[in-house]
């Protein structure tokens, strides 16, 4: 934390006693008296308890009754002794009060730096008294809650040598205490054990992971990877790794030193999906399997792009009421060259769904006046929070941090975002906060500044851009929600396309433990949004809306772009390490129009093969033909329908060089996946 960077307070309660006797006994020597905070100190919370100068004498200490709060002890192991009938009640109590006011549920935190001490774990500070002492949240094993006519607090650390005395909450206080916990942990109760709550993080570790995946600097990154070149390379190149890396090594792992070679084989071992909700990759966690063998998909066919859509194209494709006539030609038109800039304004209100196609000119003026109502009703409910109101909603004002971090840095080269004080940043920072309203289960995540950014550019309407950015964010709710099952499904269709169109370079990744693609993570994140100059990210959005030529053509874009950087990955015998990296620095290289061409000509190499895998139809919608017509005509080459036929599942064998076998592949999302090794 920098010195001019004061922490913040989130809790505070005076009047915590320590006693002095450590013995269970009842009589007590001494009673330290303290303050207890919970503060933020750059993103890291921070348990902090200090003792006032004067030490109390039991005897004149009137205690709280049972009933006003609940006791608490720091064990390492606890479930000495079962909990009573009342201090089952107690942990009911505790666990069922909520704040009521919760408006933001998604709040992320800035990247955590490691403790000067290498442990990580606890500082006793030894200044005023041997009785302070300070840790970390990210350090909690569990909580022991005791009931003895006071509260009483037993914190189990992860560092098994670590005790501190208990905490003693004979004035009250310990269940706001443990309330501003679950603000930022969670707390659950051990299946075995009534009186003990068992802590994680995974807010922190989803939070950090976006915060990561989208910080472009990567300072002292060649003396990082000379110490560690493993983590280094996850946490500066993949972006997202800071929770996978954390959760998959786990609490066991921590205190073990092993090679980074070690730990990449380790990786399906490790069980991603016990600690990483979402992210879990199986091979074989459910029955029922459809090998994919080596196939011939035939030459790949060339295709042909177009001029950009013209002002005066699209308005031919209006009748006099404003309906707009020939939708399916006109989405082909759009997907074959995209569209010049002075149509997007309201092109892309269609493409996204705010307008609906056969709409006339009269039905968008009142459905435009009805959302402009909506959209300030919806912003009025933040604007009118008070400072006395929002001094005691901490979600909200995180919330509301962390989304003028995000504004402050994003597209700052933009001309509509340059600057200081530039309204374009006002506009970016209110149409964040009042999604908040909109979603209140979602709220803030980190990248969604970079879906917005492009839509509030294009549109130049604070309105539009909302209704317009809520469509998309439709579309894409599935990558920031916590489970992250959106960003698991991606990554197995990914891989199991890779694998059709090339077994030989998918499996050479597998080799250097990148089989399962997640330096493809960001691309996926935020539909390529860091990878691509302005222009081309406009030109690939508004391709990828007309829902043209196939279902998850954007997975299509990532093979293609792999395909184009796969000789050089082969030849050069890129490791682990190497391909991320060189992922990483292709952002800002690409060329959109040959990506574009090229993603095209794989969905046609994919959709003429005659016995297509039913997993590969699932994935791009072959099944469903009407969904998607064909592109044909010499303006827009040949795209044949779909002739796929539900082939019967086949126990065939294929060899990579090793052993020949295969392997019964999981079911995601109703699409059956083939794992090959």
């Amino acid at each position: 934390m920098s010195a001019d960077t004061p922490p913040k307070v989130l809790f505070e309660h005076e009047g915590v006693f320590i006693h002095s006797n450590t013995e269970d006994s009842e009589e007590q020597d001494l009673l330290v008296s303290g303050f207890l905070r919970i503060i933020d100190k750059d993103g890291e919370i921070i348990v902090e308890y200090k003792p006032l100068e004067d030490t109390v004498d039991p005897s004149n200490m009137l205690c709280a009754g049972k009933d006003s709060s609940s006791v608490m002890e720091w064990a390492y192991c606890p479930g000495e002794e079962r909990s009573s009938p009342q201090q089952a009640v107690v942990l009911e109590q505790q666990q069922s009060y909520e704040t009521e006011w919760d408006m933001i549920n998604a709040v992320s935190f800035p990247k955590r730096k490691p403790c000067s001490n290498g442990e990580g774990a606890l500082n006793h500070t030894h200044e005023k008294s041997k009785w302070s002492f300070t840790f970390s949240v990210w350090d909690l094993r569990s909580i022991t809650v005791k009931e003895e006519g006071w509260s009483r607090l037993v914190f189990g650390m992860k560092e098994p040598s670590t005790s501190l005395p208990s905490l003693h909450f004979h004035q009250g206080g310990s269940e706001g205490f443990l309330d501003c916990l679950r603000r930022y942990i969670i707390i659950t109760e051990a299946p075995d054990d009534e009186t003990c709550l068992l802590v994680s993080t995974p807010n922190r570790a989803l939070s950090q992971s976006f915060e990561n995946l989208l910080d472009d600097n990567n300072y002292g990154l060649v003396t990082k990877l000379k110490k560690d070149p493993y983590v280094t390379t996850l946490g500066g190149f993949s972006k997202v790794t800071n929770y996978i890396f954390d959760a998959f090594r786990g609490p066991e792992l921590e205190q073990q030193q092993r090679q980074p070679h070690e730990e990449v084989a380790d990786l399906d071992i490790l069980g991603l999906g016990e600690v990483i909700p979402g992210l879990e990759i199986n091979q074989q966690e459910e029955p029922g399997f459809e090998v994919i063998t080596r196939m011939d998909l035939g030459a790949r066919p060339e295709v042909t792009r177009r001029e950009p859509l013209s002002a005066e194209d699209w308005a031919k494709h209006q009748d006099q009421e404003g309906r707009v006539k020939n939708v399916p030609q006109l989405k082909k038109i759009i997907f074959k060259g995209g569209l010049c800039h002075a149509v997007r304004k309201e092109a892309w209100k269609f493409l996204l769904g705010y307008y609906t196609w056969d709409s006339t000119y009269d039905e968008r003026k009142g459905q435009q006046r009805r959302k402009t109502d909506e959209y300030f009703r919806m912003k009025l409910q933040w604007k009118s929070v008070s400072e006395e109101q929002e001094r005691r909603n901490s979600r909200l004002r995180d919330c509301r941090s962390l989304i003028e971090k995000d504004v402050n840095r994003t597209d700052r080269t933009n001309r509509f975002y340059e600057g200081i004080d530039n309204p374009g940043l006002v506009l970016l920072h209110d149409v964040l906060m009042t999604y908040c309203m909109y979603d209140f289960d979602l709220g803030y995540v980190q990248g969604m500044s970079d879906l917005l950014s492009p839509i509030l550019y294009v549109m130049d309407n604070e309105v539009d851009a909302f209704w317009c950015f809520v469509s998309f964010m439709d579309q894409m709710h599935q990558n920031f929600e916590e489970p992250m099952q959106g960003m698991k499904t991606q990554l197995i269709q990914l891989s199991t396309l890779l694998r059709l169109l090339d077994l030989a370079f998918w499996n050479y990744l597998e080799s250097q433990d990148s089989g399962y693609l997640y330096f493809c993570f960001r691309w996926l994140l935020i539909r390529f949004k860091r990878e691509l100059s302005y222009p081309d990210v406009l030109r690939l959005w508004e391709v990828m809306w007309t829902g043209l030529p196939c279902q998850n053509f954007h997975l299509l874009v990532c093979c293609a772009i792999l395909d184009s950087e796969k000789r050089k990955i082969m030849e050069e015998n890129y490791g682990f390490n190497e391909i991320l990296k060189h992922i990483n620095e292709l952002s800002m290289k690409l060329d959109i129009e040959e990506i574009l061409h090229k993603s095209e000509a794989i969905c046609m190499q994919i959709r003429s093969c005659k016995d297509l895998p039913h997993s590969i139809s699932e994935i791009l919608g072959f099944n469903t033909e009407s969904t998607f017509p064909r592109l044909e005509g010499r303006e827009f080459g040949t795209l044949d329908s779909p002739q796929s036929p539900i082939p019967t599942q086949r126990q065939e064998v294929f060899s990579n060089g090793h052993n020949r076998h295969y392997r019964e592949p999981p079911t995601h999302n109703g699409c059956k996946v083939s794992f090959i090794s």
